[in-house]
């Protein structure tokens, strides 16, 4: 498996922007089924340029999930999740205080840019 298949996409939730912290430097990951603790670390080190310390993974439950509607049940897949602490006094570049990481050609965060106000 190819380094950049193993990482899909950064998972941005309140939880997880409270984590990046400079205090806990753990960021998460959602990764590919198939990857283990080695290759989230190999893939982590080589894209983002850091040194990682721990990485923690855990697969996460596929879900029925309740629409609006009668009857109406949606199926979230399963999917792996990956926390990386990385070492003391480093981050991934392009993450701000809101949480802004740079994923492909647009910026992943919790605010709309074409909000006005």
């Amino acid at each position: 498996m190819h380094l950049y298949e193993v990482i899909k996409r950064p998972v941005l939730t309140e939880k997880t922007q409270r984590a990046t912290s400079l205090r806990r430097r753990q960021y998460t990951f959602e990764v590919d089924r198939r990857a283990n603790k080695a290759l989230v670390k190999q893939a982590v080190e080589t894209i983002y340029k850091v040194h990682v310390e721990t990485v923690n993974i855990a697969n996460m439950p596929a879900k029925a999930v309740r629409r609006w509607g009668r009857r109406r049940v949606v199926r979230i897949p399963a999917w792996k999740k990956a926390v990386v602490t990385l070492a003391e006094g480093e981050r991934i570049p392009g993450t701000g205080s809101a949480g802004g990481l740079r994923w492909g050609s647009r910026s992943i965060s919790r605010h709309r840019p074409d909000a006005g106000g």
